[in-house]
């Protein structure tokens, strides 16, 4: 261990630290001192003090890595006799409380938690892009769109297939790349939502979009889709 140590091989003398302790268990289980007390109390002594004096040993042996849990008396390592004849043993306790799975899930949302909060108090708007005429603005058809359905498309990560009343009578198909936003996405059912309705066509996985669903990015680069404060009728004019 020292070697290894000296090397900053560290993993390599943790494992080396390890194999006492498969030495101490495989000890312990091949004498059974359980079944010796029975018949030879003084060879089940001896059992107890070597395993006792591997313990020992163990909490020198851990000291460079749990060095708030373990004795650093680093000369001692590999003695036989760190336990003293008449040595009175402690109460047993655990050194480490287990931590359960919904304590680091706590912790976890914590940190996310201050994550966004930290992201929202230093976020700062895009900067505006080019003016673009009025002309060029009207040329965009937006639009109320009612969602009738809304499912994962198969075979891909990224793309909603939307199924909405635009006014019509006739349902438009829309696939949008906003997936991983909306792990149910049969949430957007019955949202009234802005589409531009005059994009030319595109397939998608084999599908017919017929539009764009807009969509807002917030500071935490979450996802939300747009939609009406109002029951706006299917097909209403965004301008």
């Amino acid at each position: 261990m020292e070697s290894l140590l000296d090397q900053f091989k560290f993993r390599d003398a943790q494992f080396e630290a390890m194999n006492l302790a498969r030495i101490g268990n495989r000890y312990i289980t091949e004498c059974e001192p359980w079944k010796v007390w029975k018949t030879d109390q003084k060879r089940c002594e001896t059992i107890l003090n070597i395993c006792l004096q591997l313990t020992a040993n163990l909490a020198i042996a851990f000291e460079p890595f749990l060095p708030f849990s373990s004795k650093n008396e680093w000369d001692e390592l590999g003695s036989t006799d760190l336990l003293k004849a008449g040595h009175q043993l402690g109460e047993p306790a655990l050194l480490f409380e287990k931590i359960e799975d919904d304590v680091i899930q706590k912790q976890l949302d914590k940190l996310e938690a201050t994550k966004k909060a930290n992201q929202a108090a230093q976020y700062k708007a895009a900067p505006i892009k080019d003016t673009v005429s009025f002309e060029d603005f009207e040329k965009l058809d937006i639009r109320v769109g009612l969602v009738k359905d809304c499912q994962k498309v198969k075979k891909s990560k990224k793309l909603l297939q939307f199924t909405i009343d635009d006014g019509t009578g006739t349902d438009r198909t829309i696939c949008s790349g906003i997936a991983a936003f909306y792990e149910n996405p049969e949430e957007l059912i019955g949202k009234r939502i802005l589409f531009v309705a005059n994009f030319a066509p595109r397939t998608m996985m084999g599908i017919e979009s017929q539009g764009m669903i807009l969509s807002a990015v917030d500071a935490d680069e979450s996802l939300s889709v747009v939609t009406t404060t109002k029951d706006v009728k299917p097909g209403s004019q965004v301008g």
